[in-house]
């Protein structure tokens, strides 16, 4: 069966956005007392949603006030912070040009999303940009997945997900689809591999074709 639906992921897969979440969550921490973390030790957190980040670089005590704080300042480096991987709107095009639909779901709060997608150009070719909010819980819970489906008429046998992170990998088994991770977000190809996903791309350029693949009988 061919590719009906992609699902994509955003940092670390389309984009690089780390420098801004790593400003937006110093800016918290500092409000609240706190040493924030390094670059690294931030890039390592993301991927389980706004809530889970503050938790472990603030402590579950400063979550609330630790993601109001974030929220407030994001958007006045999210923009600027935040660059589009080399490739992605190229990838974008291609899988366009195939049929495929596509839709955006991410544990960033799907206002910011939005945000960063319509700056940088490539908003138009999602049918849907979803995140965790009242209807939604965070990956890897499949909700996001199976109401993106539905949306799409597509179901588990003709929809893939595309993310870089074992959180994506598990929100696609959950919604019973294919996955494929490219290593240019926070993990290593080495760690990418023990996920299990169906394909590990080294760049996002290979998507593509490995779509057209899957709808050749036996693959």
């Amino acid at each position: 069966m061919s590719v009906r639906l992609a699902v994509f992921d955003l940092d670390g897969t389309l984009i690089d956005g780390f420098d801004a979440v790593q400003e937006a969550l110093a800016h918290a921490m500092s409000r609240l007392g706190k040493d924030p973390p390094s670059l690294e030790e931030t890039r390592a957190m993301v991927g389980r949603g706004l809530a889970r980040l503050v938790e472990q670089a603030a402590g579950s005590e400063s979550v609330a006030e630790g993601v109001r704080l974030f929220r407030d300042y994001y958007p006045r480096v999210a923009v600027a912070k935040s660059h589009l991987l080399p490739g992605a709107r190229e990838t974008l095009e291609k899988v366009a040009r195939q049929g495929v639909a596509m839709s955006l779901a991410s544990n960033k709060p799907p206002d910011f999303s939005r945000l960063i997608l319509e700056a940088k150009g490539i908003a138009g070719f999602f049918r849907r940009i979803v995140g965790p909010d009242a209807r939604f819980p965070p990956k890897p819970d499949p909700a996001m997945l199976t109401d993106l489906m539905r949306d799409a008429g597509s179901g588990p046998a003709d929809t893939v997900c595309v993310g870089d992170m074992e959180v994506d990998v598990q929100f696609a088994r959950a919604g019973g689809c294919r996955v494929a991770v490219v290593a240019s977000g926070a993990r290593s190809r080495e760690f990418l591999e023990s996920a299990g996903p169906d394909r590990l791309f080294a760049s996002l350029a290979e998507l593509p074709a490995w779509l057209s693949a899957l709808g050749r009988p036996g693959v």
